[in-house]
């Protein structure tokens, strides 16, 4: 088999990782992967969420090559918040080549969970082409509770990743803020509550938030992907703030580093933290109006996780195990790519 890996178009983050993780794992069984469309003798195309060569990709189409997607949300903030005119066209733009490529081109469509093919279909309808959910998977030797932590004994470390908290995604940085500050509030928490933002804040956004802030906040930017798993150790508790994320990379990791997950009901958190794994309750509000979320729910059943960290901690990773390998992930794609 010989695979073309297409680049993303502009969209939902996330891609870059994926490609990296899966171009080197099928290499090591023997797959070859290129990513130029204009290159021949492929006989699959992997298009991750979109590609700008649309030429190119009906051209393979028409030599009959296979053409599987790999989807995740689409572009909605822009809709909700003001995010400027430039923003706004890439993103229409991101959504209109995802929207083509799965109703003329691709033969197989795969979902990053039941979330993204349930919003996908509400939205465009179902396709004709076969489809499959194939959850984002890490390398669990890599992304392990064993290592280097720095887990502080004389507080409770809260941990925010995301890529980005710009582009409307501030309400993010905000909820995680009340959620510290409330967590504070709780009866018999036995220690003060920090929060550790990872991630790319406009230096102004950081000011604010430094001098408005009633908890203990510290930025630490964006790190190189090869310290998250440290700084997942290193924490007591993750707060996914990404609201109708299809897979969030950052649940995944925090989950196979024994970090337990805390978060609203919203896209595919429920299907990813199960159990013990973390605690998921309901936004309480119309989430795709961005509407105020029910922070002290959050806050309760976050003091629950605090309270009982050894427990969560095992089930965390004990749901990385079953559903979020990498090899797993990867054998999934493998069968999709070989059942033609």
């Amino acid at each position: 088999m010989k695979l073309c890996l297409t680049p993303k178009v502009h969209g939902v983050g996330g891609m870059v990782s994926f490609a990296a993780k899966l171009t080197a794992s099928l290499n090591t069984l023997g797959v070859e992967t290129l990513n130029d469309l204009r290159s021949t003798g492929y006989d699959t195309v992997l298009v991750i969420g979109g590609t700008r060569d649309l030429p190119g990709l009906w051209r393979a189409h028409r030599r009959g090559v296979r053409i599987v997607q790999r989807l995740n949300g689409m572009n909605w903030i822009h809709r909700i918040h003001r995010t400027g005119w430039k923003h706004f066209l890439r993103a229409e733009y991101g959504n209109f080549i995802l929207a083509s490529i799965r109703s003329r081109l691709a033969d197989h469509i795969v979902y990053q969970s039941e979330f993204a093919r349930r919003w996908w279909e509400r939205i465009y309808g179902p396709t004709k082409v076969p489809s499959s959910v194939i959850y984002n998977g890490v390398d669990l030797s890599t992304y392990t509770p064993d290592g280097p932590s720095n887990r502080p004994e004389d507080r409770y470390r809260l941990l925010l990743v995301e890529g980005s908290l710009g582009g409307g995604y501030e309400m993010g940085l905000e909820t995680a803020v009340q959620l510290a500050e409330a967590l504070g509030r709780v009866q018999n928490l036995e220690k003060p509550v920090e929060l550790m933002v990872v991630g790319r804040v406009a230096a102004s956004l950081q000011a604010r938030w430094q001098q408005q802030a009633p908890v203990s906040l510290q930025f630490t930017g964006l790190v190189p992907r090869e310290h998250i798993a440290e700084i997942d150790r290193s924490a007591h508790l993750l707060y996914s703030a990404d609201v109708n994320a299809a897979c969030p990379n950052s649940v995944v990791e925090a989950l196979a580093c024994g970090l337990p997950v805390a978060g609203f009901d919203t896209g595919a958190l429920p299907e990813l933290v199960s159990g013990d794994a973390g605690r998921i309750v309901p936004y309480g509000r119309d989430v795709w109006r961005l509407e105020s979320p029910d922070v002290p729910a959050l806050a309760c059943a976050a003091a629950e996780i605090l309270a009982d960290g050894e427990r969560f901690r095992t089930a965390a990773r004990a749901r990385a195990r079953q559903a979020f390998g990498l090899e797993r992930m990867v054998a999934a794609y493998l069968e999709v790519f070989e059942n033609r």
